[in-house]
């Protein structure tokens, strides 16, 4: 199973090593391909106060570091187009915000960066609103090129009413209809936007349920943010998972895979240069 893991904002050069040491070591022991991912700018915050990250620069320094340390892909935002050169350089899958997942220039830029690209579903949007972000994708492609092997769908919930998401099951199984792997966001999807008032809230406690249920109905991967000491992150302190509990957690998910998962896990993986070897 896919992995895609890190606190949601690059903080800090250490913080950055701490998790990923965290991570690679769970991947050394544990069946997954593990993904570090971390932003290098929120553009999307709250409020103007919040912070934002280390900035692309600096940002894609200790995504490069971490990469190199631990032998780990490493994802992050691109956020315009001016940024997927320089990300497509050091990142080993480009990822498109949700509320960003309609923009045609910066989906095709992303998709001409020969680099795979993740998809995070927009809050707005029914899962089969993803088929053409799909095809939009594809146009983006060298001819010849096969789309489901470039591109990775993530569902992170939808908009339901003030200050509430919620996931529907079934469109786990609908996106995956379009041939590309279907990512589950654990966290995001139990965000509350902006309900407490300054920043976003969350029900953390309600991860481990819905994860078990994306698991069992055959998703492709997780995506599940994480940090050492939750309530100090600089990002989605309501939602990161605890880095110290990750490895107990997918453990769990991962029994539930061996018995489910496989045999529903049939749309192969884009490659991953920076993958973990034995």
């Amino acid at each position: 199973m896919l992995v895609i893991s890190g606190p949601c904002a690059i903080e800090s050069e250490a913080l950055a090593l701490n998790v990923a040491e965290t991570i690679a070591t769970l991947a050394a022991r544990l069946p997954i391909t593990a993904i570090y991912k971390s932003s290098f700018d929120k553009a999307n915050r709250t409020s103007v106060n919040s912070p934002r990250g280390v900035g692309l620069d600096e940002g894609l320094k200790i995504l490069a570091r971490v990469r190199d340390e631990f032998g780990l892909p490493v994802i992050t935002d691109v956020h315009e187009t001016a940024q997927v050169a320089a990300v497509a350089e050091v990142a080993d899958v480009l990822q498109i915000p949700a509320f960003l997942s309609r923009q045609t220039d910066l989906l095709l830029a992303a998709m001409r960066s020969g680099k795979p690209v993740l998809v995070k579903k927009g809050q707005f949007m029914a899962p089969g609103d993803m088929a053409q972000v799909v095809t939009k994708a594809a146009s983006g492609l060298a001819g010849g090129q096969d789309v489901t092997r470039h591109l990775l769908l993530c569902e992170r919930g939808t908009s339901f009413g003030h200050h509430d998401l919620v996931v529907d099951m079934r469109g786990l199984a609908q996106m995956r209809e379009f041939g590309c792997p279907v990512i589950y966001d654990c966290t995001h999807s139990l965000q509350q936007p902006s309900a407490a008032g300054s920043s976003s809230g969350g029900q953390r406690h309600l991860i481990p349920a819905l994860a078990r249920a994306a698991v069992a109905a055959g998703v492709d991967g997780l995506f599940i943010e994480t940090h050492p000491e939750p309530g100090k992150a600089l990002s989605d302190a309501a939602t990161v998972w605890p880095s110290g509990e990750l490895g107990g957690l997918l453990e769990n998910l991962l029994a539930i895979d061996a018995v489910t998962g496989p045999a529903k896990r049939t749309i192969p993986l884009p490659p991953l240069q920076g993958r973990r070897t034995a």
